[in-house]
C-alpha cells in the first residue's frame, strides 16, 4: 500500500508533475545586424524554381541570432575587399519545405521536409557577392542551379566565377560557417540539424 509521500514519489518519477516550458526559440531580422545586407529573397517573387511566389511581400531575412552573429563577421571581412553580401534566402518556413519537395524530392538539394530544413531552424542562409555599389559579380552559375557546375569542386566556368566562389566561402567560413559541397551559395550553422524547426511569422506584428 503507498503511503501519500510514495504515491507523490511514484507521480513525480512518472512525469506527472509539471515541467518547466523550454525556452522560445527566436529569430532576428538580419539587416538589423548588417546594415548593408542587400536583400534579393527570391521566394518573394516568381523568379525561383518553383515559378511561383511562395513568400509574403514584406518577407525579411530572419535568422538564428548566432547565424546573424555569423553573418555579419563575414560582412566585415569583405568590406575591405570591395564587396557586401546578397541574400537570396534565409529562415524558410517548413510549408514552404513540402512545396519544394513536390517539385525536387532530391535530398542533397531539397530538404525532405519530414526532417526540416536548416533553412526550417533559421540556421541557413543562401547568398551572393556584390560589389560596394550592389552591382552583380559573376558567379559559377545562378542561385538554384541544380547541376554540377554549383558545386564547390566544379573547375569549369571562367576564373572570375571561380575566385568569386572562392571569396564568398573564404569569408563564411572564416565566420564560422559549413559550405554545402553542391550548392555555392548555400551555408549552415554548425550543429544546425539538431535545433527545432520554428514557425515564426516573416512579417512584423501590427
Amino acid at each position: 500500500m503507498l503511503t501519500a509521500t510514495g504515491l507523490t514519489l511514484t507521480l513525480a518519477l512518472l512525469g506527472s508533475a509539471p515541467k518547466a516550458a523550454a525556452p522560445k526559440a527566436e529569430l532576428v531580422d538580419a539587416t538589423t545586424v548588417i546594415p548593408d545586407l542587400v536583400l534579393d529573397l527570391r521566394y518573394a517573387t516568381k523568379d525561383n524554381f518553383l515559378k511561383k511566389q511562395v513568400y509574403p511581400d514584406g518577407a525579411r531575412c530572419l535568422l538564428l541570432p548566432d547565424s546573424a552573429k555569423r553573418l555579419s563577421r563575414a560582412a566585415d571581412a569583405l568590406r575591405p575587399q570591395g564587396y557586401r553580401l546578397k541574400v537570396y534566402d534565409c529562415y524558410r518556413p517548413r510549408a514552404v519545405q513540402y512545396e519544394m519537395w513536390k517539385i525536387l524530392p532530391k535530398p542533397g538539394y531539397v530538404a525532405d521536409p519530414r526532417k526540416g530544413s536548416n533553412h526550417n531552424r533559421g540556421g541557413a542562409v543562401d547568398l551572393t557577392l556584390v560589389t560596394k555599389d550592389g552591382a552583380e559579380v559573376e558567379m559559377p552559375t545562378p542561385f538554384d542551379d541544380f547541376t554540377p557546375a554549383a558545386h564547390h569542386g566544379y573547375s569549369g566556368g571562367t576564373p572570375a566565377s571561380r575566385e568569386h566562389r572562392e571569396v564568398l566561402r573564404k569569408a563564411m567560413e572564416g565566420a564560422g560557417f559549413q559550405r554545402n559541397k553542391m550548392e555555392w551559395w548555400h551555408y549552415d550553422l554548425p550543429g544546425a540539424t539538431k535545433l527545432p524547426v520554428l514557425d515564426v511569422p516573416f512579417t512584423p506584428a501590427g
